[in-house]
């Protein structure tokens, strides 16, 4: 689970990242672009900044890892960590009835 909470809806992302690429084209720069935007949907502009690298990452204008690749690997991670522990516990069990079918 995330540390921080999702205060705004996917909708408003798209929304703000989408205004960003359409508006920064008006401004002196992209980071005016981001200030003034980010002050109109009640964020602060360094996660408006982190939303519109993270939408260029996923249309691939920006080296990384796409999020659904992120969320691809992390449930990888997690299926493979249940599947260790699960292993682990039937090692377990194998070895104590072995004993007990010795004694």
């Amino acid at each position: 689970m995330s540390k921080t909470t999702n205060k705004f809806a996917p909708e408003v992302r798209a929304r703000a990242v989408r205004m960003v690429l359409d508006h920064e084209g008006d401004r002196p720069s992209r980071w005016a672009a981001i200030v003034s935007i980010a002050a109109k949907i009640g964020c602060v502009p360094q996660t408006l900044h982190e939303w519109v690298k993270k939408a260029e990452v996923d249309s691939g204008k920006r080296a990384g890892v796409p999020t659904e690749m992120a969320d691809r690997l992390k449930a990888l991670e997690c299926e493979n960590r249940e599947l260790r522990q699960a292993n682990e516990i039937l090692r377990k069990a194998s070895a104590y009835f072995a004993r007990a079918e010795r004694a």
